[in-house]
């Protein structure tokens, strides 16, 4: 087996331009919404992986065009040294973030290149409402340092002491906190919301009876449990996986369902308003 990895976007528009000459057989891996644009550029065949039923429907396509393997919900990255140094505990509202003792020291993804700075914007939007959201980040644009091209850009420098904290998917704070540094991982008591993780058929696909073979696989409880087993901290969607790691256990986490119709429908509105009214 072959692949080629690229962000959710760099696929979909590679998909796009094969259109007519498919050269992969299989998205795997994408944000959901990434698929909802290509089920509208029909570049999807419909295909219900073997078992993929026990997958709760809020991770599934209703008509077959996507399944969701995974979930990775947004989270607060602060460095633990700073924290102590200004006698603060680790956020848990996004209200703290706008904290004085955090000019100039927050690393944020920027929402033109980043799926992790999207979803920053979704769970603002649902946590506080559209225009207070645009309110609030008005005011935590003060205390941004810098906005990142990629989502998982300033969790590094955090790690090393060169900004306070930031915004993350949990795979990319969870790999940094694996690597030993002194991080501290924490998330809003008023909601996140979470990336989907899903996979497709390409419509056209030279070699459907294997890529259909794949997403059975990747759709069942064995291939899930590789995210923990190989540290990619992903969260399996298929209810009969269960987590030893105490740092992937949402229960007390308010994870805010994003409808992914309206996120496909409304994303590149939300963006195109933080560039306006946000960017520096």
């Amino acid at each position: 087996m072959k692949y080629l990895r690229f962000s959710s976007g760099e696929v979909l528009a590679r998909i796009i331009a094969e259109k007519d000459n498919p050269q992969v057989d299989v998205f795997f891996g994408g944000i959901a919404d990434a698929f909802v644009a290509g089920k509208k550029e029909d570049v999807f065949e419909p295909y219900v992986p073997k078992g993929a039923e026990a997958i709760p429907d809020k991770y599934r396509d209703g008509e077959g065009y996507w399944t969701g393997v995974a979930i990775d919900p947004i989270c607060f990255l602060f460095n633990a040294s700073f924290l102590k140094e200004h006698n603060l505990k680790a956020p848990d509202s996004w209200a703290d973030l706008l904290n004085p003792a955090f000019k100039n020291g927050l690393l944020m993804a920027d929402a033109r290149t980043s799926g992790t700075a999207v979803s920053r914007l979704f769970s603002l939007v649902l946590a506080l409402g559209e225009d207070e959201a645009f309110a609030y980040q008005k005011k935590l644009d003060e205390n941004v340092q810098q906005y990142t091209e990629s989502g998982a850009g300033g969790a590094l420098p955090i790690a090393r002491g060169q900004a306070a904290g930031g915004i993350f998917f949990i795979v990319d704070a969870l790999e940094i906190q694996q690597k030993g540094y002194d991080v501290v991982i924490s998330y809003p008591k008023e909601g996140v919301v979470y990336g989907v993780e899903a996979m497709g058929l390409i419509r056209g696909a030279k070699n459907p009876s294997v890529a259909k073979k794949f997403l059975d696989w990747a759709a069942g409880p064995g291939m899930q449990r590789i995210y923990e087993e190989k540290k990619i901290n992903l969260i399996p969607t298929h209810p009969e996986v269960s987590l030893e790691n105490p740092a992937l256990d949402m229960k007390d986490v308010r994870l805010l369902d994003l409808d992914i119709e309206w996120s496909g429908e409304n994303r590149k509105r939300l963006v195109e308003r933080w560039v306006k009214e946000i960017l520096r």
